[in-house]
């Protein structure tokens, strides 16, 4: 089994909980995609709802798929997001941000009622920190930012390098942070958002209400421990 198949039955069984009349979270990246995928099917089967796309390239998809979207000017509530994790821990604590989108993912996660996140299994872990955290900060003076992460205890890299630096949709820059294994993830987010210069971190705490998990042909539920 390929994860890859593990993603698309993750996120297709995600997406089979949207019911007609709901405003929809989408989220980014190459699993998130298969769960838009499957919406726009479902669009075109007949679902009535309303996508708020997390990235420009989530929105160009929707609209290939002829999912009809919205934006916040218009609502300020969604029912549920779908979005995929780097990782999640037995408490549903997450990393996310490999796909450079953190910053509209975490302000729709906010956003919604419900937030059902979809992996295959290599996701899962005891302890966050096997991904780099990645945490998205001001392009003047991210140098002072990323100082200030060092002192922290993680090895701290900036995507893209120097010369080329990764631009995420809202024009910043991802500072990628190698912190090792995460015992505490509420007060490393406590930490990092003191930071001047940081705009939003990776880690999504106690904001997952599902994560569906496919191992193999099954799909597996979790919900905070």
């Amino acid at each position: 089994m390929s994860r890859d198949r593990e993603k698309q039955l993750a996120a297709e069984a995600a997406a089979e909980l949207v019911t007609s009349g709901q405003t929809v979270g989408l989220g980014t990246g190459s699993t998130a995609a298969f769960a838009v995928r499957k919406l726009g099917q479902r669009v075109r089967d007949g679902l009535s709802m309303l996508g708020i796309p997390t990235s420009e390239s989530t929105r160009a998809l929707a609209e290939a798929e002829g999912i009809p979207l919205t934006t916040f000017a218009d609502t300020h509530a969604i029912d549920i997001t779908l979005d995929g994790a780097d990782e999640f821990d037995a408490g549903l604590n997450l990393i996310k941000g490999g796909g450079g989108a953190l910053f509209r993912e975490k302000i729709v996660a906010s956003a919604s009622r419900r937030l059902v996140i979809f992996a295959d299994a290599s996701k899962r872990v005891e302890r966050l920190g096997r991904f780099p955290l990645p945490v998205e900060v001001t392009p003047f003076g991210w140098q002072v930012a990323a100082a200030r992460i060092e002192e922290l205890g993680a090895g701290v890299s900036l995507r893209g390098g120097a010369d080329a630096p990764f631009l995420t949709d809202n024009h910043g820059y991802v500072l990628d942070c190698a912190f090792g294994e995460i015992r505490d993830p509420a007060a490393l987010e406590a930490r990092l958002r003191a930071i001047v210069g940081v705009t939003v971190t990776g880690l999504f705490v106690g904001m997952a209400e599902t994560v569906l998990m496919a191992e193999g042909e099954t799909v597996h539920t979790f919900r905070p421990a």
